[in-house]
């Protein structure tokens, strides 16, 4: 997949920079390996003319024989899940204060991101793609999953893959021919503060699909979680994209108090002919069906 290393500016002495080092899949043929690297071209410059505070600057790209290089802002500080992990090992649990915090930060670079003219996803949201810097602002990094949405074509991403299982929704899992937009990167924010906020792992999506249910609420591992960021959670985390917010601005609004009603279908009024529509859900149905029948013979038997 790749490397990521911390390296020093020949030419401005003293500045540190995240060399971000790109292996494409050996596998693709020269065509699909030209096309890959073409795309990985394309998004670097729109990369590097992104500009927002809680997202590292990309200030270069280059290639060296077959590999390709991003050139990003160092950014200090520990990750999320690196504070998360250090709270839980004292038996406590991230105060929600500051979770809002980094939720509010996370949320203004989502936003920025899902407006731009062509909307960039992200994809891999998770608690170690968000550095905590000394100053306490939050940056999401690694960009290794990017995905521009270019109205009516079906994009290649930089590096081949299906982000974090734990905070990837189903949709997500048919790589690039699958139906993701920006509720796609709710679901993975949803997730993140799921853990942040609990000290416990998400259970992913596919597990969710076959045993509904398992997903805990939220508060029933941490009571001082506030009802309202708990439904903010339990909204963006909905398996079907159309039971979650529309943007991430809705959650926003949602989370902050700006407004007060969720505005997206219910999922008691969901179908499983819903289901169906999306191509990416039907192997888990298939599997879910295998695993009720023979259920059933065992039973009879």
């Amino acid at each position: 997949m790749g490397c990521i290393y911390l390296a020093e500016d020949t030419r401005l002495k003293g500045r540190l920079c995240a060399l971000k080092e790109v292996e494409h899949d050996r596998t693709l043929s020269s065509n699909l390996h030209q096309e890959a690297r073409d795309q990985f071209l394309r998004e670097a410059t729109i990369l590097a003319r992104l500009d927002h505070p809680n997202l590292p600057k990309v200030s270069d790209y280059f290639s060296i024989k077959d590999r390709d290089y991003l050139v990003m802002d160092y950014v200090p500080g520990d990750d999320l899940r690196t504070l998360m992990l250090k709270a839980k090992h004292q038996d406590k649990f991230i105060s929600e204060t500051e979770g809002r915090k980094w939720a509010n930060q996370l949320a203004d670079a989502l936003i920025y991101l899902h407006n731009q003219e062509s909307p960039i996803l992200h994809r891999d949201i998770k608690p170690s793609n968000l550095k905590l810097t000394p100053n306490g602002i939050l940056k999401l990094v690694d960009f290794g999953l990017v995905k521009i949405l270019a109205p009516g074509e079906i994009t290649v991403t930089i590096i081949q893959g299906q982000g974090t299982a734990l905070y990837t929704p189903l949709e997500q899992y048919g790589g690039d021919s699958s139906h993701t937009d920006v509720r796609s990167d709710i679901y993975s924010f949803g997730a993140t503060l799921f853990h942040l906020l609990t000290n416990c792992t998400p259970p992913d999506a596919r597990e969710r699909f076959i045993s509904p249910g398992c997903l805990k609420n939220p508060r029933s591992i941490n009571s001082n979680i506030s009802q309202q960021m708990e439904r903010a959670i339990l909204w963006a985390m909905n398996l079907h994209p159309d039971d979650r917010p529309t943007s991430m601005t809705q959650l926003k609004d949602f989370f902050t108090g700006k407004i007060q009603t969720m505005e997206s279908r219910s999922l008691e009024k969901f179908k499983l002919k819903d289901f169906l529509q999306i191509d990416q859900f039907k192997p888990f149905l298939i599997v879910a069906s295998i695993l009720t029948v023979f259920g059933f013979i065992i039973a009879l038997l």
